[in-house]
């Protein structure tokens, strides 16, 4: 089957995210897949593509025409996460929406005009490439958990403590740092935002995670001791960076959720291709019934997962409190991506184990998407508080 033709018309979409859609698919296609896998190698994707995808227009689908953006909706968000899902690969595909939708988010919502105007250009040209530093070792989706600290001496903030698995965090250029600027007051008042460059004395990157899967997305630990950030680096008002990420999470979970369909899709893709020319006692895999009735089911779920992120991001484009149906995408599409993974591997084979295989490396990739941006448990819980309307 081929993926160009699973995606059918929307009532949700208009003109603009389908051209949207033909273009990302045929950097992917071109530009992406032919040389991916020697960016597994090296763990990281080069600068260079993001910046040729700043020049492409996609790194600022969101962002005001004024900066270099083509100031579109949610669902600009939604077709390039599906459709960088459908790469196959997923250390690329998270290192773009971790820039596009996760991190420069801080600077375009909470920034000052003035911060705006000077950093949003090359963010949006994929001159700058952004990193969001939130998790640490003893909190993730828990975020007044946090313990990094920012102390007020005059005309800036002295940062103080450490961030872990951060996605883009090796090779960055700005980093947005949640910090407690106040341990007396609430808890969901104590945390701010900062934009820390690299560079800034006292910052550093301990070192680079290796990871079971998306392999070619650099992923750093932090180390903040005594780094001093000008104090005009503050995102936003002091004691409100809680509630800009609480805020930017729903983007993050919609766009993950996308990713994963994505990925699912192009799962069940090339797992058909494979079963229907694939040989076993005589006749393809996929006149075996038990086979083809497992992927028709996996693709009624696929397409179940993909309205339902649609139906999120529609939500979303009206100003409607969406947090109960965002919820319900991260829950619903991380797992269900790691359950088509594991069929189609399965259908694969002997040839699904090896390294050398797609499924493969889609299978190690997909492992994630239950776990960042909100566990799969942390999903249901904000569900269940909301089951009664």
């Amino acid at each position: 089957m081929d993926a160009a033709n699973t995606t059918l018309p929307s009532p949700y979409l208009a003109e603009e995210h389908e051209m949207l859609r033909a273009q990302v698919r045929r950097f992917v296609e071109t530009e992406v897949k032919p040389h991916a896998e020697a960016w597994e190698k090296d763990g990281m994707v080069p600068r260079a593509v993001l910046r040729r995808m700043g020049e492409l227009g996609f790194l600022g689908i969101r962002y005001p025409e004024e900066y270099g953006g083509s100031a579109m909706n949610t669902f600009g968000s939604v077709i390039l996460a599906e459709e960088l899902g459908k790469s196959t690969f997923g250390g690329f595909a998270i290192t773009v929406l971790v820039h596009t939708d996760m991190a420069s988010v801080h600077i375009a919502n909470a920034g000052s005009p003035a911060q705006k105007a000077e950093r949003l250009p090359d963010i949006i040209a994929g001159k700058k490439i952004v990193a969001v530093a939130v998790t640490e070792p003893d909190a993730g989706s828990d975020v007044k958990g946090i313990r990094t600290t920012a102390r007020r001496e005059g005309e800036a903030y002295v940062l103080n403590g450490a961030k872990m698995f951060i996605t883009n965090g090796v090779h960055a250029d700005y980093y947005c740092v949640a910090a407690k600027t106040n341990a007396e007051a609430r808890p969901s008042q104590s945390v701010s935002m900062f934009l820390v460059e690299k560079g800034t004395p006292g910052f550093t990157v301990s070192r680079a995670l290796d990871k079971h899967g998306w392999r070619c997305s650099d992923t750093a630990e932090l180390s903040f001791a005594d780094c001093r950030v000008p104090a005009e680096n503050l995102l936003g008002a002091e004691g409100r960076g809680f509630y800009a990420i609480m805020g930017n999470f729903q983007n993050e979970r919609l766009v993950i959720g996308a990713m994963a369909m994505g990925e699912a899709q192009a799962a069940l893709d090339l797992t058909l291709d494979y079963v229907t020319t694939r040989q076993a006692f005589g006749t393809p895999l996929f006149e075996k019934q038990a086979i083809r009735q497992r992927l028709a089911m996996l693709a009624a779920k696929v397409e179940a997962g993909r309205q339902l992120v649609y139906h999120a991001a529609f939500l979303d484009t009206q100003g409607l409190d969406a947090v109960r149906e965002v919820s319900m995408v991260k829950a619903y599409c991380g797992e269900l991506v790691n359950e088509v993974m594991y069929d189609c591997l399965q259908f694969h084979g002997g040839m699904g184990y090896m390294r050398e295989s797609t499924i493969e490396r889609m299978t190690c990739d997909a492992r994630v998407q239950a776990i960042g941006g909100g566990a799969t448990e942390v999903m249901l819980e904000e569900i269940a508080k909301r089951l009664r309307r």
